[in-house]
């Protein structure tokens, strides 16, 4: 792979990484929630999950389960319904409206939970995988590129999306005075609830 393919990729990747999509509002939802700790937290999941998918595509599987049309269809309704599960948590926040209980109920939450949050909410939308799958082979040789090359473009996605999200969550953290007022996190949560809600009923819709 020459040094302007990759050039090219980088670019490509950096539009698409900062295109707010549920590992955006994922993120920023524990980080109402947990603080910048708890945002980290999720975006460790969220990493994880992107390197996941990544390697699939990177080994050959990727292309496998697309294929599957069971194994795809089961991915897309997971994430369908743990989307909308997610955006009603949020909305039943800004229902409640309670957020000096919701604050201390969202430090008690494990870091597992908030890292499950963030792997899950990647690892069962099939977008990501398709969007492996459409961009890598552009970039890819099929004589002369190897393995390593396409896990390189493939970890060279979840590196920036990863680096994306921090950035996010400092901005968050910098801001998080502003943030606590209760109309704010009202309005952040439904908007983030809504959000969800919208992507799951896009995914369902094949959209």
């Amino acid at each position: 792979m020459t040094w302007s393919s990759y050039s090219s990729y980088l670019v490509l990747t950096i539009l698409v990484v900062i295109a707010p999509g549920p590992d955006t509002l994922v993120t920023l939802r524990n980080a109402f929630s947990g603080g910048f700790r708890g945002g980290l937290v999720a975006t460790t999941g969220i990493a994880i999950g992107n390197l996941f998918q990544g390697s699939l595509v990177a080994l050959g599987l990727g292309a496998l389960i697309v294929q599957s049309q069971p194994v795809f269809t089961t991915i897309r309704w997971a994430g369908v319904l743990y989307l909308c599960y997610l955006g009603i948590q949020s909305l039943r926040s800004a229902w409640r409206g309670d957020y000096a209980a919701m604050d201390a109920e969202g430090a008690a939450a494990s870091g597992f939970r908030r890292f499950r949050e963030g792997f899950l909410s990647n690892v069962t939308n099939p977008k990501v995988l398709a969007l492996y799958l459409s961009v890598l082979p552009q970039f890819l040789d099929p004589v002369r590129s190897t393995t390593f090359d396409a896990l390189l473009l493939a970890y060279t996605v979840a590196v920036l999306g990863a680096l994306w999200l921090v950035l996010l969550l400092v901005f968050v953290h910098r801001v998080r005075a502003w943030l606590r007022r209760r109309r704010v996190r009202r309005a952040l949560d439904i908007a983030t609830g809504g959000t969800l809600i919208g992507f799951g009923v896009s995914l369902a819709a094949g959209g």
